[in-house]
């Protein structure tokens, strides 16, 4: 027997040191967090993407007394980007989120396994990896791709 050790490659940033454009699509993000709809959980969770045509579009988490109906924000926000931009590749995607205070939590807040295998489909589906933004007061996590959060994922690529 051996052991296969994986390893991913996280950048750990401050708000500061990203991009422009970056920023702003964590800004997007966090204003959709104040659009959650989460009565249950009071966890509210914003997302944002940016499509390679420029678009940006946001989404925030729906809860529904009946679970599992309720949709994640990555996943509202996904699937919209793809009924309305088909054949538009998301090229970043960033994710905010709000603690049961109400604040703004202090360490970035990493997607769901079912959000993680609908970033993974969307990557499929353009042939092309999306930079994940993870935003938290203390840092931002960056990461080029989902196979950093899913290193055993099945993909094409």
């Amino acid at each position: 027997m051996e052991n296969l050790e994986l390893k991913s490659l996280i950048k750990v940033c401050q708000t500061e040191e990203l991009s422009q454009e970056e920023r702003h699509l964590i800004e997007l993000a966090i204003e959709a967090t104040n659009r959650s709809y989460s009565p249950y959980s009071h966890f509210k969770v914003g997302a944002a993407v940016r499509l390679d045509n420029g678009v940006e579009l946001s989404g925030s988490n729906q809860e529904n007394a009946a679970y599992p109906s309720g949709i994640c924000a990555e996943r509202t926000t996904l699937f919209y980007a793809g009924a309305q931009y088909p054949d538009v590749a998301v090229t970043m995607l960033a994710i905010a989120a709000r603690g049961t205070d109400g604040e703004l939590t202090e360490e970035p807040t990493g997607p769901c396994g079912a959000c993680r295998q609908v970033i993974l489909e969307s990557e499929m589906r353009a042939k092309a990896p999306i930079r994940i933004l993870l935003y938290g007061r203390k840092h931002v996590y960056v990461m080029d791709g989902i196979e950093t959060l899913m290193p055993l994922c099945f993909s094409e690529f």
